[in-house]
């Protein structure tokens, strides 16, 4: 907006040194010695008729007061009122109200209104900011069989839109259970939806006929479990024991229940205990383990008790376990295990840990499940889940005893001691047998991937700063839907730990030969088809914002759809925000509830708090505070767009009205010989910027809109109005300076020529009175007066104005006055109008569609025509729960036809089929 005060500035200069130089040309010339204007008469110390130069200076300095309403200084004064009504209706807006907390939004501050609907990039905060940090325990694999039934929201968009069940389509083609063998046997070259759907029930319904169960568990038995969402009714309710291969149940269920560093701490009702360790991930197994009848009750130094279920009686039993070592887990680890001795003597090692560090530990006949548990991992990942892999292995007496190292390692003192259990860890940490998997969901807030998508469809780019780990960031991406199966992952990462004495330009060429490579990529793949992300560990990333590699780091950053960055410290996070702020120069906001992400919010050019469980740090530095981060759809696509359209048009009208009035005191200027004559009443003037063109437009920029609430979020695409500075650009800043220009010629010059001759009477003499002429000009609440007024006005300059009764006698009775009121009112419109009309008819915008679409009826009437509008927010969406349920159609699609091809070649293959084959060509026809 300065730059246009600055523009107007310019013109105000111009025309009073126009005005200047043509009053010295003027006073220098023979008109002015006119006997009439009695100018050699008058005794003004200020105005000197026979020096030019200094007649003119003063002139300029005049002209600079008499155009100085050109400068729209009441601008200022209306958008800071109209910035705090926004601020006000923001605060008071009931669909950004929190039932659960209480809470509602919070405008902060009031300066940045306009800015909401011009945000191209989110940085966020994970934890408390997109999750609730509570653990849920949702999916295991046992045996190579998946449980625990529930589908996504993701499977279920996908499922309607392909009119399929997913949840049994899903498992009919990884083979991973019997519904899927039997299904490989049947024909699944059938083109039509519902008749796959009717199959594949068919199947699902005589497995459960068989075994009595279903894989979801009835409503009725649902019951709420904090830190415990699994439902399958094959495991629940005692009903594992009934399956094969019991014992291998039996130890995964051991491994939950006491390969942790967790203690009980409470009873709850209904014979429950509550439970604390050192992760929630820990707590969450714990709680499910009791819930498959694997209770963990005590805990000592030496020992750990268990009461667990005994399939062959059906009864719990007390067993204790003596705890001989523990292996904690670390981020180098990525593993954890506990050595046990029963009561039987028995030894066992209990392991669980990252698949890719467990899979490498298996020994050769633990492989069994390997490869359908490794499909389970996929989809697990590939629905937002955090999975970590079961294994064990039975370790005899004398391997035990040979492992004197853990005794050798628990008497040493000092950084020897860490290597030492390393080694000892090393080597028995290895030929593992596999159990299975278990799949944890960090447990989102309410409406986060429809908010995510929403943005996704508005242009936004979103990047995922969080300190914890790849894998759960990389999880936490998928659960959000910021990243799908079919996104490539780029992964910035130092390939192994750098040795103290290496040095810093080793480390710095590693980081550059990656980004070069990744960059080279993304220029040859097709970026229509292929989304990218980009995963940066925090050592990479602490390389890659140094000064001679920030330049590469943020060229593949910003080409990539999605950046996730791992192990991010809070002065990480100020730098980064920072450091993407000056290098795009795109306008940046900063979400998080901690006070690691006060840094960041201060560095943002936007801040928003949310005031969740971390205390309020993070809010008292922010803008705007939240009390969930899915209110962050409505604030920016509702309240950003609308509060950027509104002080846009808002300043666009100050401009207009501002020109179009003060350049008709030039035009009179130069009228009257440029003798800095005054058109205009004082009192009028004030009237005119204070009740008839500011309260109009206040109103304007308070309550605009362009669209409804609805329809902002039915199409977030109109959000990219505001990114790309549609409604205030330097094309429509001028367009708006010109159209001005033309409504100051309209009034003035239709005024002066139509109204020219009624200042004379019938005899030719000058009338009674000075007849002032006013003339209400319309245009977006422009009202603006012209007197009629001939050019001999300074012979009168002794008669005082009329007021405004009689003005009202004067010229009411006129129609010549109505005529040109009137006709100046269409022709100062017409330029306006014909815009509209070419821009609506010829080069329609997304707004111009949908107002067409809303208020003709067109959405009622045509249904297709709204789904397609809505459809065209999407199309370039690589990211969020649409972009995610259509890449899941696709490759539900690609398995289909890779399960009827495979059907087909083994049909025809087949030697029954081959026998068939020579047989209807030996038959004689």
């Amino acid at each position: 907006m300065d730059r246009v005060i600055y523009l107007l500035f310019g013109m105000m200069v111009l025309i009073s040194l126009i005005s200047a130089v043509g009053s010295a040309l003027y006073t220098n010339s023979g008109n002015s010695k006119m006997w009439y204007l009695r100018l050699h008469d008058d005794t003004d110390n200020l105005f000197d008729p026979e020096d030019p130069m200094s007649s003119g200076f003063l002139q300029f300095v005049r002209a600079l007061v008499l155009y100085g309403y050109l400068i729209p200084i009441s601008l200022y004064v209306s958008i800071e009122l109209v910035k705090v009504l926004q601020a006000m209706l923001i605060n008071k807006d009931l669909a950004m109200y929190d039932e659960t907390t209480g809470k509602t939004v919070e405008a902060r501050t009031s300066n940045l209104n306009e800015e909401l609907g011009q945000v191209e990039m989110i940085l966020s905060d994970k934890t408390g900011t997109l999750t609730c940090n509570q653990m849920e325990f949702r999916k295991c694999s046992i045996e190579g069989i998946s449980y625990g039934g529930e589908v996504t929201e993701v499977d279920l968009a996908a499922s309607r839109r392909m009119n399929i069940d997913v949840e049994r389509y899903r498992y009919s083609l990884d083979g991973s259970d019997s519904t899927g063998r039997s299904i490989e046997m049947f024909d699944l070259s059938t083109a039509d939806g519902s008749t796959e759907k009717d199959v594949l029930g068919f199947h699902q319904g005589s497995e459960d006929t068989k075994t009595g169960n279903s894989r979801i568990s009835s409503s009725q038995k649902e019951t709420t479990v904090k830190g415990f969402n699994f439902r399958d009714n094959r495991l629940m309710d005692k009903m594992w024991i009934y399956r094969s291969n019991v014992s291998d149940m039996i130890m995964f269920f051991r491994v939950m229940a006491l390969c942790h560093t967790g203690i009980p701490v409470e009873e709850n009702r209904g014979n429950k205990l509550m439970y604390e360790a050192e992760s929630p991930e820990e707590v969450a197994f714990l709680i499910s383990a009791q819930e498959f009848g694997f209770k963990f009750c005590q805990r000592t130094q030496s020992t750990m008790v268990l009461q667990e279920l005994d399939p062959s009686s059906g009864l719990e039993v007390k067993r204790e376990y003596k705890l001989l070592n523990l292996l904690e887990f670390n981020s180098s680890r990525k593993r954890m295990s506990v050595i046990i001795s029963n009561e039987d003597g028995e030894i066992f090692l209990l392991c669980k840990g990252a698949d890719d560090v467990i899979f490498d530990r298996l020994a050769d006949n633990g492989r069994t499940y390997q490869q359908a548990t490794v499909m389970h991992l996929s989809m697990y990942a590939e629905d937002g889940l955090r999975t970590m892999v079961f294994a064990y292995k039975k370790v005899g007496l004398p391997e035990y005893e040979r492992s004197s190292l853990f005794r050798k390692a628990k008497a040493t003192i000092g950084p020897e001691r860490e290597e030492l259990l390393e080694n000892a860890s090393e080597m028995i940490e290895k030929e593992l047998l596999l159990l299975g998997a278990v799949a944890v969901e960090d447990k989102l807030q309410k409406g986060v991937p429809e908010c995510i998508d929403k943005l996704a469809q508005a242009g936004l780019k979103i990047w995922l700063l969080t300190g914890d780990k790849k894998e759960t960031a990389v999880n936490i991406g998928f659960a959000c839907s910021l990243l799908r199966h079919d996104m490539k992952q780029l992964h910035l990462c130092l390939r192994k730990e750098s040795p103290s004495n290496q040095q810093m330009k080793d480390v710095k060429e590693e980081i550059l030969c990656q980004l070069q490579s990744y960059n080279q990529l993304i220029t040859e793949e097709d970026r229509e088809g292929d989304p990218f992300a980009l995963v940066v560990d925090g050592k990479a990333l602490e390389v890659s914002l140094s000064y001679d590699v920030r330049n590469q780091f943020l060229s593949v950053a910003m080409r990539c759809d999605v950046v996730i960055c791992c192990r991010v410290s809070p002065k990480q996070k100020a730098l980064i925000t920072r450091t993407v702020k000056e290098h795009s120069g795109k306008t940046v906001l900063a979400i998080g509830d901690g006070a690691n992400d006060v840094g960041m919010i201060q560095e943002a050019d936007i801040g928003v708090g949310i005031s969740g469980m971390e205390g309020m740090q993070a809010v008292m530095a922010s803008d705007f505070s939240l009390p969930q981060f899915r209110f962050l759809e409505r604030l920016l696509i509702v309240h950003g767009h609308w509060c950027y359209k509104r002080i846009s048009k808002m300043i666009l009208y100050f401009v207009y009205k501002n020109i179009a009035f003060g350049l008709t005191l030039f035009y009179y200027n130069i009228f009257t010989g440029f003798s800095g004559q005054d058109l205009y009443d004082d009192w009028y003037m004030v009237m005119f910027n204070v009740l008839l063109t500011s309260l109009p437009v206040i109103s304007l920029g308070v309550l605009e809109q362009d669209v409804s609430s609805d329809v902002c979020l039915k199409f977030p695409a109109l959000y990219q109005e505001g990114q790309r500075n549609i409604c205030f650009s330097w094309k429509r800043i001028i367009g708006w300076i010109l159209n001005g220009i033309l409504a100051s010629i309209a009034v003035f010059t239709i005024n002066i020529y139509l109204l020219f001759p009624s200042a004379f009477d019938k005899r030719g003499k000058l009338s009674r009175h000075r007849t002032h002429r006013h003339h209400n000009i319309h245009m977006h609440n422009l009202d603006s007066k012209l007197p009629d007024c001939s050019h001999d006005l300074p012979l009168h300059m002794d008669q005082p104005f009329l007021d405004l009764g009689q003005h009202s006698r004067l010229i009411g009775p006129a129609p010549l006055y109505w005529i040109a009121t009137l006709l100046v009112l269409v022709v100062s419109l017409l330029p306006y109008f014909t815009h509209i009309v070419i821009r609506r008819s010829f080069f329609p915008m997304d707004d111009h569609i949908i107002q067409e679409m809303k208020y003709s009826g067109t959405d009622v009437r045509d249904t297709p025509m709204w789904l397609r509008e809505q459809e065209k927010s999407k199309q370039l969406t690589q990211v969020g729960y649409s972009a995610r349920v259509d890449a899941k159609i696709r490759h539900l699609k690609e398995q289909l036809h890779r399960k009827r091809k495979s059907f087909y070649l083994s049909v025809t293959n087949s030697p029954v089929y081959k026998s068939m084959m020579r047989r209807d060509t030996s038959t004689p026809h």
